[in-house]
């Protein structure tokens, strides 16, 4: 069964011993970092910060810290097992011509089409409502890092419409706050609602916005889904819970929210308004500089009577964050195996911090195989930001880093096996020479044939008789090494 609300999946990591309540009175300006920063670091527990100074509001921080605690957020035993079911679902879109076989995939259809929203009259979000002047001076909101801009909103679901369609949209994008009633909107130019905004605001009109804090955890990991355009993320989240996400209407704005969220900020961006946003301490370890970005203006907060505020950290890897982006990984690796099927396995290492770094096996078949993946990749969604692809032969392990930089060191002629092109990049990556537009290198530690201009034999690998390492295994006790 799907977590009711937020609060049932903190009882769930309470119950697994994966919950640490810190009832001393904590700051929320950089002292709850620094506490998180050293629980991150030392693969510690979700933390409930039961007395935070300022605010009547508990704080949790760190829930999804660990692969163990997204697996039960998710409710899946590993994080692959989602990937065999979505590789599933994707086996519809490949079912053969005849109408008896098309026929055979409408109940599993029926059923992807059952996990979507459904819109209820109440929900627990909206027990008290605050339209006459409402403030965030009531939610402890963290200032993270000592040279951020100010105090941030870090996990928010934010909520939008497509203006033309009607479709929505649902991201994570982080909000300074300016004052109790404004914050910064970061939607940088590649994000689906920076474009939903654009739409607004060539019709000289305020984009309707709605941010939820607080949901369970399969809708606020979808927020983060690199989801196709178009494609609702509570579809997504449904999917995942195998229940629809019920949706209850804005109080003054139209739009709808789930309806087990903690807390709900309602509001709205003017078509042309901006405002300096940052710097921040992102998730690569570095400042993001500070630039012009939206503003979100506030109209009415709703909360349950006992909410409690989510929030995260970002920073030098290992993170929070990392395990969110490992899920993305494994969910998403059927559907590029769908696209390009010689892949076997991909791994984006925590050190490149999601968009710069992919490692990538293939089954090689043909000259310039490797190459072709590169490209291929380069051209699907947010891949389009890695900056660095290494690609090696299927028998290679890619989520062992340590022997996919041996076959780099070994493998790899400087001049014959780099390929180095120029494209988009993530705005956050500050050695680029431009914002947003740099070049990116390709790497093909695979085995070289001759037709592809190695006229050498390529040696072996050492790999121990297969007879000796069973007998090995069987004898190890009596050797007396354990």
């Amino acid at each position: 069964m799907a977590y009711r609300d937020l609060q049932e999946f903190i009882g769930k990591l309470d119950e697994c011993g994966e919950l640490h309540r810190v009832k001393a009175e904590v700051d929320p300006n950089l002292e709850i970092t620094e506490i998180t920063d050293r629980i991150s670091k030392a693969y510690g527990p979700a933390l409930l910060f039961e007395n935070v100074k300022g605010s009547e509001i508990p704080v949790l921080i760190n829930a999804f810290g660990s692969y163990e605690r997204m697996a039960l957020a998710l409710e899946t035993r590993s994080l692959d097992d989602i990937a065999a079911e979505i590789s599933g679902w994707l086996e519809l879109a490949d079912v053969p011509g005849s109408l008896l076989e098309k026929i055979k995939t409408l109940p599993r259809l029926a059923q992807l089409a059952s996990f979507g929203p459904k819109v209820v009259k109440s929900g627990v979000c909206q027990e008290v409502v605050i339209k006459d002047n409402p403030s965030l001076d009531i939610l402890p909101i963290i200032k993270c890092w000592p040279n951020d801009g100010g105090k941030y909103i870090t996990l928010p679901l934010v909520i939008t419409k497509d203006p033309e369609n009607g479709k929505r949209n649902m991201g994570m994008y982080r909000m300074q706050v300016y004052d109790n009633q404004t914050t910064g909107m970061h939607w940088h130019i590649h994000h689906d609602g920076a474009q939903i905004h654009k739409k607004y605001a060539d019709r000289g009109i305020p984009t309707p916005v709605a941010v939820a804090l607080g949901c369970d955890p399969a809708v606020t990991y979808s927020a983060t889904a690199p989801l196709p355009k178009d494609i609702d993320e509570l579809l997504m989240a449904g999917f995942l819970r195998k229940q629809p996400v019920e949706l209850v209407p804005c109080k003054t704005v139209d739009l709808e929210v789930p309806a087990n969220a903690e807390i709900v900020l309602e509001g709205y961006v003017n078509p042309d308004e901006t405002r300096i946003e940052g710097p921040f301490g992102d998730h690569t370890g570095y400042y993001s500089l500070a630039d012009q970005y939206p503003v979100f203006h506030l109209t009415c907060i709703t909360h349950r009577r006992n909410a409690v505020y989510p929030t995260t950290i970002v920073g030098k890897p290992p993170m929070e964050d990392c395990y969110m982006a490992k899920v993305t990984e494994r969910a998403f690796l059927p559907l590029l195996k769908f696209l390009t099927p010689e892949i076997v396995d991909i791994n984006l290492p925590l050190e490149g911090v999601f968009h710069s770094c992919v490692l990538v096996s293939i089954k090689k078949s043909f000259p310039g195989h490797a190459q072709k993946v590169m490209n291929s990749l380069w051209g699907m969604g947010q891949m389009m930001f890695a900056k660095f692809i290494v690609v090696v032969d299927e028998q290679v392990d890619v989520q062992d880093v340590s022997g996919v930089m041996w076959k780099v060191f070994n493998n790899v002629d400087p001049k014959r096996d780099l390929l180095i092109v120029e494209g988009p990049l993530d705005v956050l990556d500050h050695s680029a020479p431009l914002p947003l537009y740099g070049a990116k290198l390709g790497i093909d530690a695979t085995k070289k044939w001759p037709s592809e201009g190695h006229t050498r034999e390529w040696p072996d690998d050492i790999v121990m008789d297969r007879n000796i390492k069973e007998l090995v295994s069987k004898r190890w006790i009596e050797y007396g090494l354990e």
